[in-house]
């Protein structure tokens, strides 16, 4: 069993980014598996060095220890030669269609705008997808046009149609980022992950991945999407906007004591008193883990306080 949490570092760490690590390695460690730390760096216009590093040091600050750590952007040379295999088998096309030119058009199962797949029948030039990123496209992969029925390890139903209900993924961008999409398939396939486990955020584009797993040949890992932390307008917290930002949790609560916050709200603890993640490997148990999400809200004075009760 290996497992793996994978942050994205475009912003401070938030209690929603610390819950999620927490769950990933409780239940790595509860079933004496490996776990690893993928730090997600790709978005060149809004990654920051500082925020990577910051993740590494709330994760040990809140307890947990990692069995090996990556780079998501050393991971190009895996990146390019997935999309070679796919744009040897004709599943690639060049996409010039703008996000504003979708909007208005069919909400798609994540909250955005679905592709309409405008481009499917475009071609790659002759000299193949890098040429047509140069020309100032973005690249798209052309899925099969079938129906996945999936429902995850915590009872999620994830099926969909995705060529349909989102639309052909981009997998680069026409600045040239590999997408989220392909990048977190290929990693996840290098690094042997066995188990994926984080939030529901994730899961409308779990059926995409695994579409992607199987034009790629790659195994497909097991799936949980846990509840979110949201913010009292009942969005979620988001590292982009700065919701509740590591520095203030830090400010007001040490690492224990934050742990036994987010160990209640997960039901893992009586009460929120102060506790160890290796305090709460014994006990850990999917079974107790809410399936609501839960609200957060943080005051200087009384730091941090999650709300919500289970269905």
């Amino acid at each position: 069993m290996i497992s793996r949490f994978a942050p994205s570092t475009t912003g401070e760490a938030h209690p929603g980014t610390l819950l999620s690590a927490l769950l990933v390695w409780l239940d790595a460690r509860a079933r004496g598996g490996r776990v690893l730390l993928r730090l997600e760096d790709l978005d060149t216009t809004r990654v920051k060095d500082a925020w990577a590093q910051q993740l590494r040091d709330a994760c040990a600050w809140l307890g947990l220890d990692w069995d090996d750590v990556v780079i998501q952007s050393g991971q190009r040379a895996a990146h390019e030669a997935a999309l070679d295999r796919l744009a040897a088998s004709d599943r690639l096309y060049p996409c010039t269609c703008s996000r504003a030119s979708r909007a208005g058009g069919r909400r798609a199962p994540d909250g955005g705008w679905a592709y309409d797949n405008t481009c499917r029948d475009r071609v790659l030039p002759t000299n193949g997808w890098r040429a047509a990123l140069a020309a100032g496209a973005a690249i798209r992969t052309r899925l099969d046009d079938v129906h996945v029925a999936l429902v995850d390890e915590l009872g999620v139903d994830l099926s969909q149609t995705p060529a349909r209900d989102l639309g052909d993924p981009v997998v680069v961008r026409r600045d040239g980022v590999i997408a989220y999409q392909l990048a977190v398939v290929v990693d996840d396939a290098d690094a042997a992950i066995t188990d994926v486990v984080r939030g529901r955020d994730i899961a409308p584009s779990t059926v995409t991945q695994v579409l992607l797993q199987r034009l790629l040949g790659l195994s497909t890992p097991r799936y949980r999407h846990h509840f979110l932390l949201l913010e009292p307008a009942a969005t979620k917290l988001a590292k982009l906007h700065g919701s509740i930002p590591f520095t203030a949790l830090r400010a007001r609560h040490d690492g224990p004591a934050l742990c036994g916050i987010l160990a209640h709200a997960a039901n893992l603890a009586p009460t929120p008193a102060a506790i160890t993640p290796h305090a709460l490997v014994a006990r850990f148990d999917w079974a107790t883990i809410p399936r609501t999400d839960r609200i957060a809200r943080f005051d200087p004075e009384r730091g941090l306080q999650i709300e919500g009760t289970d269905s």
